[in-house]
Parts: structure tokens; C-alpha cells; sequence
């Protein structure tokens, strides 16, 4: 029933890979950095139930093509753009983990009219201090190599630019927050490697959010925890839309 055959839209230089499930209100899914959409299995049973689910691996990521241009969120936002035009969606709800959740928050600044509701799932507005220095400090060596080798070989390349997503702020700052109008869950494990002082200033910067923390769980609860991380999310988004 929840097979994994993609389904394409072209984007220009590439084929953006997604999954669809399910009927009703139309819910997107982006996933995290250097992976995929099988990062949500453990919620697509459970939300195509309720929901018209799309699953979107991210430019360079997943089954989708990378192109010759780099990665950045801007460019990813417009790919997503292309998805909802290709899909005939105006509207949709959106839940985004780590890069994902940055990924929609670009989306909603450049989009606001395409986003629902808003899910963000460990997301963060600047990388060095929003992330814990022992899960970030060790990338920028890492991404220093990487790029070096670049010249080297695609794959490097292509790590390279991937991985450096996660260095690299990605053009939004505290104030930008406050023109998003959707309502937002700001949705983060209890040991999550954000900053819990950087989540909650996000959620006082949008103006119509709020913050749950998974008890006991870390940046990957809906992986790990995916009972409590669905449960979560299907209470946001079943609860009566406020004015």
C-alpha cells in the first residue's frame, strides 16, 4: 500500500523526485540533510489516514537530480514552488525536519500564499548558534575537505554541497520570522542538538506559533519516537484554525 516508487516533475536541470498517499487535505513532507522521504516512514501510515500526503526528496537528495548549479534554499524553494504548480495545489500544510524545516521556512517567506499550516521539526535560523557546537563545530573541517577534493570527483562535489547546507546560513534572520502568518508548531525533541533557547525564540518571533517538546526524545524523535512525534502532529493539524 505505501510503495516508494517516485514520481517525477521536471524542474529545469532536474527531476524532482515524490511520493504521493492518501486523500484530503494536501500535506507536504520534506526531509532532513543527506537523506530522503523514507526518513517518514513511520508517519505516512498514520497521516495518509487523514491526509493527502506528499513526500518531496530535496534537490540533490533522495531520487531527485542534484543539477550543476550547487544547492542553496532558495533554489530548493523554487523547485517546491514547481512541485505544488505540477501537483495543482494552491494550498498546503508543510512539515519540515532540520534542513526541511529551513527549506519551509524559506518556502513560506517566498510563498506565503502557497503554506497551510506549518510544521517546523528541528529547524533553526543561524547554524552556529542555533546548533549545538559538538554536532556543528566538527562539519566545518569536514566541508573545508571535502571542498578541496571537489575538482577531485562528482560524488565529492556533490557531498560538498550537501553537507554545506548545514554551514552556512540561508538568508533568513529573527525579524524575517515575523512576516510568516501561518500558524506554526514548533516541534523539537527534549535533547534535541537545537538550542532550546533558539527554538523558543523562534516561536516569539512568528506570530502565530507555538512550541512542543517530545519528552525524552532528540533531534530524531520521529524516527526514533514516531508514536508521540505523530501524535503531535495530528493534533496541530486537526485543531480548528484560528482566526
Amino acid at each position: 500500500m505505501y510503495d516508494w516508487n517516485p514520481k517525477y516533475v521536471s524542474v529545469g536541470d532536474v527531476e524532482i523526485a515524490y511520493y504521493e498517499w492518501g486523500q484530503g487535505e494536501p500535506l507536504i513532507l520534506l526531509h532532513g540533510n543527506g537523506e530522503d522521504s523514507t526518513y517518514f516512514r513511520h508517519q505516512i501510515p498514520v497521516l495518509a489516514r487523514f491526509f493527502r500526503v506528499i513526500a518531496v526528496d530535496s534537490r540533490g537528495h533522495g531520487k531527485s537530480g542534484h543539477g550543476d548549479r550547487g544547492l542553496n534554499f532558495y533554489q530548493m524553494a523554487r523547485d517546491l514552488r514547481v512541485v505544488f504548480h505540477a501537483l495543482g495545489l494552491q494550498k498546503a500544510h508543510i512539515l519540515g525536519f532540520s534542513d526541511g524545516g529551513n527549506l519551509a521556512i524559506r518556502f513560506a517567506l517566498q510563498y506565503p500564499q502557497c503554506v497551510d499550516k506549518l510544521i517546523l521539526n528541528g529547524a533553526n535560523i543561524h547554524m552556529l548558534t542555533g546548533v549545538k557546537p559538538a554536532i556543528q563545530i566538527p562539519l566545518y573541517p569536514v566541508v573545508g575537505l571535502l571542498h578541496a577534493l571537489r575538482p577531485l570527483d562528482e560524488s565529492i562535489a556533490r557531498k560538498c554541497d550537501v553537507l554545506s547546507l548545514m554551514a552556512h546560513d540561508y538568508g533568513v534572520d529573527w525579524d524575517d520570522l515575523g512576516r510568516i502568518q501561518a500558524q506554526t508548531l514548533v516541534l523539537v525533541g527534549e535533547h534535541d542538538m537545537i538550542f532550546d533557547k533558539h527554538s523558543w525564540r523562534m516561536t516569539l518571533c512568528l506570530p502565530h506559533a507555538r512550541m512542543e517538546r517530545i519528552p525524552g526524545g532528540d533531534h530524531f524523535c520521529a524516527a526514533k519516537l514516531p508514536n508521540q512525534f505523530n501524535l503531535a502532529v495530528l493534533r496541530f493539524l486537526k485543531e480548528d484554525k484560528k482566526a
